[in-house]
């Protein structure tokens, strides 16, 4: 009888970590149609969700709101293409960042690094843009992902430090009138 419930238990612990494993799995999907995946997601994803287009050794991420996609194709092209789908969008506009290390590489330490800048400042524009230290993003998209999805774009990309980083926002409602509107509320409670 102890036999038993001992085998009985045995399995239930192997069901349930084999149930575990594969909902880790399934976050991840390697694809050539990378792009379908991307639209579909765009029209659900809104504000405070992310889209990362990130380099190879990128970190595969345990988090339960992340999904991962290998689109197996230069990084550039996938940040190219996911900026138009979102400026495409009626709902979503991307906030952009890189990392801060980008800023402070050198011909000395990848020898095309000017040419990947200077490419990527083709599609992104500097001077909106935002920088992060690294590790401060992955602060971030642990935030972010315990309450939202965070889409990963994995690219073929080998330059460290290259990653592009997109936080989604309301393309119809600013800053700006999201404050009017709590200025708002708040002097209407404040009066009673």
């Amino acid at each position: 009888m102890k036999n038993s419930f001992l085998l009985t238990l045995i399995f239930i612990f192997f069901l349930v970590s084999c149930m575990e494993n594969s909902k880790q799995i399934s976050q991840v999907h390697v694809v050539q149609d990378w792009k379908s995946i991307l639209n579909e997601q765009i029209s659900l994803l809104g504000h405070r969700n992310w889209i990362l287009i990130v380099d190879k050794a990128f970190p595969l991420q345990n988090g339960s709101g992340i999904i991962t996609i290998d689109t197996n194709e230069d990084l550039l092209s996938v940040l190219n293409y996911t900026l138009q789908q979102i400026d495409n969008s009626i709902h979503v506009k991307p906030i952009i960042y890189t990392d801060t290390e980008l800023r402070f590489l050198t011909k000395d330490q990848i020898p095309d690094i000017e040419i990947y800048k200077a490419s990527l400042a083709e599609i992104i524009d500097f001077s909106s843009s935002q920088e992060l230290f690294h590790d401060s993003v992955f602060v971030k998209i642990d935030e972010a992902s315990g309450y939202f999805k965070v889409l990963v774009l994995k690219t073929n990309g080998t330059i460290p430090y290259s990653s592009v980083f997109l936080q989604l926002d309301c393309k119809y409602w600013s800053a700006e009138n999201e404050k009017q509107l709590r200025d708002k509320i708040r002097s209407e409670y404040n009066e009673e």
